[in-house]
């Protein structure tokens, strides 16, 4: 089965097409944060290389978040809108899922951390196994000074990877023992999505695209602005 990863919970457009044989093409540019104008041209341009036609794709997998509302709206809008024109299952993984996996291999804890904006992370923790990562606490969204704290209860070592855990680097790292993955790891990737997706397919743990529903921790911008707006009346 050939399966289309979206990726667009970040300020990353990333998307891949992968199967039984592993990843097949990649495509990702995280400058500009033209979602809704890059995607479409994106899955095109990867058929095209990869000599895949879209009536080929078996599923089409998302990242569900948590992540910026913008951009998860447009891969969402797009996989779904695919998938039903395609009538084909979806698959969801969450992006802090997709950060941990790369570090599969690592030898301690795992910290996948986004940068929410307005100060505030989304973050979860996960420990290695046998075949990829478990996740080992629910998301949440925080501030660097929440994650911290939370990394010296833990008294572990751990590493940390995303474009949150750079951007508040020294407020996380304060006294904990913990390293940071590179830069190339700061965005979760429709690599690993399409990995992930098809050891799910392979045990049909797909759904219909209408139930795929998004992980956003807090409510959009817009609701928070006008729930302030109404409280101060």
């Amino acid at each position: 089965m050939l399966i289309l990863g979206i990726e667009t919970a970040t300020q990353q457009v990333s998307v891949a097409i992968g199967g039984h044989e592993g990843v097949l093409g990649m495509f990702e540019v995280s400058r500009g944060r033209r979602h809704a104008e890059t995607l479409i041209p994106a899955v095109e341009f990867l058929c095209a290389q990869a000599d895949v036609q879209i009536d080929e794709f078996g599923a089409i997998a998302v990242d569900i978040g948590p992540g910026l509302f913008t951009g998860m709206r447009v891969g969402l809008a797009a996989g779904k809108a695919m998938a039903q024109a395609l009538r084909i299952p979806m698959i969801g993984i969450s992006s802090l899922d997709l950060l941990a996996f790369p570090l599969r291999h690592a030898d301690r804890t795992i910290a996948a951390v986004i940068d929410a904006r307005k100060g505030e992370l989304f973050y979860a923790f996960y420990k290695p196994v046998p075949g990829g990562v478990q996740r080992v606490t629910e998301p949440v969204v925080g501030r660097a000074a929440d994650l911290a704290a939370d990394l010296m209860a833990r008294g572990q070592n751990v590493v940390c990877v995303g474009d949150g855990a750079l951007r508040y680097r020294e407020e996380i790292a304060g006294g904990a023992a913990c390293d940071f993955a590179e830069q190339f790891l700061a965005h979760p990737s429709a690599a690993p999505l399409v990995q992930l997706a098809h050891a799910r397919a392979l045990r049909e743990e797909w759904v219909n695209p209408w139930e795929i529903q998004p992980l956003y921790l807090r409510a959009p911008d817009a609701q928070i602005n006008w729930s302030t707006r109404e409280s101060a009346r």
